[in-house]
């Protein structure tokens, strides 16, 4: 199998930390190789983090370079936009709606780009947007939306539903499960 690339992006602490662990769990219990790698900015203060997460047959190495990625699963607007370059020909972003000011728009310097996803579409790129934050906490938990956005990251993959919620089970600590079971359906049925 040709190795296939998933960039997580977000704002530090928004989990995608967990997201990464969840994927690269399902996927060795594919019987895939996969390699993740961690790439923290100023993650405890509100900056980027992107993640890494490659699988195939046999991966060589973690980094995934600009136009080479299959799937973009961005926790914030802005972040899908300034990694939609990594994006490779006829892949997809899946992005969360929620909008979170960075330093120059809180400190009034800038403004926030509203129409980031839009632009986005007008160049051809395909964007998969949910509103991740509601249906996380319509689950119970706002801090779930890195699953609801696992859930819909899923529905591109030909992993049964079954795996996937084992995979959850494995990755979260016992008593976040049922919450983040329900935040896995919200976003694949979504």
């Amino acid at each position: 199998m040709e190795t296939k690339n998933i960039m997580i992006v977000g704002v530090g602490g928004q989990g995608s930390l967990l997201a990464s662990k969840l994927l690269g769990k399902l996927l060795t219990d594919e019987g895939y190789d996969v390699k993740v790698s961690e790439v923290h900015g100023m993650s405890q203060r509100g900056g980027s983090v992107v993640t890494y997460v490659r699988f195939g047959d046999k991966v060589y190495s973690p980094v995934i370079s600009s136009g080479e990625a299959d799937f973009i699963i961005s926790f914030e607007k802005l972040e899908a936009a300034r990694h939609a370059s990594c994006l490779k020909k006829g892949g997809k972003i899946i992005v969360n709606t929620q909008a979170i000011d960075p330093m120059p728009v809180i400190t009034g310097a800038a403004v926030y780009p509203d129409e980031v996803l839009n632009e986005l579409k007008a160049k051809g790129v395909f964007v998969d947007n949910i509103d991740a934050l509601s249906l996380a906490t319509e689950a119970g938990n706002a801090k779930s939306v890195n699953i609801v956005l696992m859930g819909r990251l899923a529905k591109y993959f030909d992993i049964s539903y079954d795996k996937w919620i084992a995979a959850i089970e494995k990755s979260v600590k016992p008593q976040f499960v049922g919450i983040n079971k329900k935040a896995f359906d919200l976003g694949y049925n979504y």
